[in-house]
C-alpha cells in the first residue's frame, strides 16, 4: 500500500533522512522503532507532506505523494496522529471530532461519524462536550486517535501514542490498535516503547541516525538480543 524508496528529507541544510526504503503492505501493522534523534518522525512528516523530501519517492497505492502538499495527501485517505497530541484544547472532545470530518464527510455524515467514534472509545462519549484540555494523557490520545479516524482513512499514522502514558492505558491503546487493524485499517506506527509495539506489529523497521538499520517480522524480534542491540546500540 505505502512504498518509501531511498527517500531523504530534512530541514533546511540539515539532512535527516538518509535514503530510507520501507513497506506498509495492506491491511499490516508496520512499526518504525529507534531512538531520539533518529528520524522516525521526520519520516512520518515526509509521508504527511509537512516535511518536503529532497530525494526519493512515497508511493500509495502506486501513486506518488512525495512533492503534495498535507491536504492533499490528506485527502487520499491517509491520517497522521501526530507525536504531542495536537488537539484545540479549548474545545469541547465533540467539537475536536468534528474537525477530524471536515475535509472528509459531509455535513450528514458527521454525526454517525461522531456516533462510531464514542462507541469504540466509550470515554470519549462520557466526556462529549468537556473541553479537550481537561482530558488524561491516555483520553487525549484517545480523541486525537478518534479524531483521525473520523477522516476515514487507509492508512493510520500513529507517532508515538504511548509517550507519558500509564502501563494499564497503554495496554488499552494496544488493544484499540488491534481491533482497528482487524477491521481493515493499515497502520504505520512510530513507538520507542519496543515492547508494546512488537505485541502489535507485523513487520518491524528500526532506524538509526536516519538510516534503515534492520527489518524483521515482529514475530522474530519478540524475544531476541539482536532486536535490543540493533535499537539501543
Amino acid at each position: 500500500m505505502l512504498s518509501i524508496r531511498a527517500l531523504q528529507a530534512g530541514y533546511g541544510s540539515l539532512q535527516v533522512l538518509r535514503r530510507i526504503s520501507l513497506e506498509v503492505p495492506r491491511g499490516k501493522i508496520v512499526a518504525l522503532l529507534g531512538g531520539n534523534g533518529a528520524g522516525k518522525t521526520t519520516t512520518m512528516h515526509a509521508i504527511a507532506g509537512i516535511v518536503p523530501p529532497t530525494g526519493g519517492e512515497i508511493l500509495f497505492e502506486d501513486t506518488a505523494l512525495h512533492g503534495l502538499p498535507p491536504h492533499r495527501i490528506f485527502r487520499r485517505r491517509i491520517a497522521l496522529v501526530a507525536q504531542g497530541r495536537q488537539l484545540f484544547p479549548e474545545m469541547t472532545v465533540r467539537e475536536n471530532l468534528e474537525l477530524g470530518a471536515l475535509a472528509a464527510a459531509t455535513r450528514h455524515e458527521i454525526a454517525p461519524l461522531t456516533e462510531e467514534i464514542f462507541l469504540r472509545f466509550p470515554r470519549l462519549a462520557q466526556r462529549a462536550e468537556q473541553r479537550a484540555a481537561s482530558l488524561s494523557g491516555g483520553e487525549q490520545q484517545m480523541l486525537a486517535t478518534g479524531r483521525a479516524l473520523m477522516s476515514r482513512p487507509k492508512l493510520l499514522l500513529l507517532d508515538e501514542p504511548t509517550t507519558g502514558l500509564a502501563p494499564i492505558i497503554v495496554a488499552e491503546l494496544v488493544r484499540i490498535i488491534r481491533e482497528l487493524n482487524q477491521a481493515g485499517l493499515t497502520i504505520l506506527l512510530v513507538e520507542q516503547n519496543v515492547r508494546m509495539a512488537l505485541q502489535v506489529a507485523d513487520d518491524v523497521y528500526v532506524m538509526r541516525n536516519g538510516e534503515i538499520v534492520l527489518h524483521r517480522p515482529a514475530s522474530e524480534l519478540r524475544d531476541s538480543d539482536e532486536m535490543f542491540a540493533s535499537y539501543l546500540g
